[in-house]
């Protein structure tokens, strides 16, 4: 198969730009990144993500270059990732130069911008020739189990992206999320097929490096998950001196609907786009986009499916649900949909199991429009002395109150956690209302911070270890 990027079509374009000035072209990073995967046999590639030159660069020249990858993010504990060397045996890792010490085995073999390549003593798995990248399943970083994905996803969902988004060269989109995650990587992708520049950067949203530089070297979109424009909200986004950013997008979970609504009436105003789109690592990235026609009118909706895609709703029979506003488990159908799971090295020795078919354990509703609506996740309910209450909706509720909270339960009870003290009982009284329970369904507790990994999703596995 042909190259994800197509480097060469952009040749003397800037590619990468860095806080420090740092400018590479796409000359460079077609130089840079022959050179890197002349070095590598065959084998997988462990790549240690950080949001910097040597990060991305490795990871377009093993993609570019037929070599699979698994991308792991950069600051994890070593035992974690030497857990899943244990449990994939990687040839080879490609990893900050400044943690080789801590690896305690291997053998440098190539170095760039503060990023090294070390030679493991591991032979060559066998490895599917369809499998390109591998990532963590969502929330469980220190897992061995693995979302396997071809190159036919990745570009397939870069370039329904790059449609509906209207990508051109002309982009300037900032990282504001990790390349190791599904989401900040299919921006990545999306952008580089394109030709546009990567504004590249490990600063957070939060800090005032991030603005100075994203004003500095005209950013014209940013990308968020509903942590993430929680923190604008605060920061008074519309009030920022940012004339050249045009694009706002948001997956990563539902955005309390208020919040939805208010970014987008804002964006309008402003001339800005804000899209609220829903994805899974499953689906490479993303798998429904929200039109700006109709973002105002259903700004609590998902939207409908990407180009290329569709949906459609199952009942708890398996059959397909033909109405409109009747809750079944959400499926998708794409060539963005990965080729399966892995959970030790045999499992990367089998080919595509999906066959374009996701069941992705969300309970949606579709309306008379065919626009979709996320209603909970599968898992995420419990029984309060009969009825069946659906978590993410209960944190809907609450996020009324205060957006810094997250919610867990076990039948008969249901915890809210929050960050400021004081709310108990207004919370509590106010689901109770609600939810026309009893005032004993609910517990609220306080707690220093919502858990929460480097995307900014909620840790709900930790909320629930807590409960016990």
């Amino acid at each position: 198969m042909a190259s994800v990027f197509a480097l060469e079509k952009f040749l003397g374009r800037p590619a990468i730009v860095c806080e420090d000035g740092t400018v590479i072209s796409y000359t460079d990073l077609c130089k840079e990144t022959k050179s890197l995967a002349a070095t590598v046999n065959q084998g997988l590639v462990f790549v240690l993500c950080t949001n910097t030159i040597g990060s991305l660069v490795g990871y377009v020249s093993f993609i570019n270059n037929n070599t699979p990858i698994l991308l792991l993010d950069g600051q994890k504990d070593i035992d974690i990732i030497k857990y899943l060397i244990q449990h994939y045996s990687p040839r080879y890792l490609w990893m900050p130069s400044i943690r080789f010490s801590e690896l305690g085995t291997g053998i440098p073999r190539y170095e760039y911008q503060n990023y090294t390549l070390v030679e493991m003593p591991f032979r060559a798995a066998e490895i599917h020739s369809d499998i390109a990248l591998l990532l963590t399943t969502s929330g469980s970083t220190g897992s061995p189990k693995l979302v396997k994905l071809s190159k036919a996803n990745i570009i397939s969902n870069a370039e329904s992206i790059a449609e509906y988004l209207d990508i051109t060269s002309s982009e300037r989109p900032i990282t504001s999320l990790p390349m190791y995650y599904s989401y900040g990587l299919s921006v990545i992708n999306s952008h580089l097929i394109k030709g546009a520049t990567i504004l590249l950067t490990d600063k957070a949203v939060i800090q005032k490096e991030f603005w100075e530089f994203a004003k500095r070297e005209r950013a014209t979109s940013i990308a968020g998950v509903p942590y993430t424009y929680e923190m604008l909200r605060r920061l008074r986004f519309f009030k920022m001196d940012l004339p050249y950013m045009k694009t706002l997008t948001q997956a990563g979970g539902k955005l309390n609907a208020k919040i939805a609504e208010e970014f987008i009436r804002n964006a309008e105003e402003c001339g800005k786009r804000f899209f609220v789109m829903y994805g899974q690592t499953e689906a490479t990235a993303r798998m429904s986009y929200l039109p700006q026609e109709h973002a105002l009118e259903k700004y609590s909706s998902i939207g409908i499916a990407i180009p290329g895609g569709s949906f459609f709703l199952m009942d708890i029979n398996g059959n397909e649900i033909i109405d409109h506003d009747v809750d079944g488990e959400l499926i998708y159908k794409g060539p963005n949909v990965s080729l399966g799971y892995a959970e030790n090295i045999a499992d990367l020795s089998i080919g595509d199991e999906n066959h374009g078919v996701l069941h992705t354990g969300d309970i949606a509703r579709r309306d008379a429009d065919g626009y979709y609506y996320i209603t909970g996740r599968m898992k995420r309910f419990v029984k309060v002395w009969g009825n069946r209450c659906n978590l993410d909706a209960i944190e809907q509720l609450v996020k009324n109150i205060t957006t810094n909270c997250a919610c867990a339960g076990v039948d008969d009870k249901i915890t809210v956690f929050v960050t400021e003290a004081g709310l108990e009982n207004k919370i509590i009284n106010y689901l109770s209302n609600k939810m026309g329970l009893n005032i004993r369904a609910f517990a609220v507790k306080v707690v220093a911070s919502i858990p929460q990994n480097a995307s900014g999703k909620i840790l709900y596995a930790e909320l629930q270890k807590m409960l016990e």
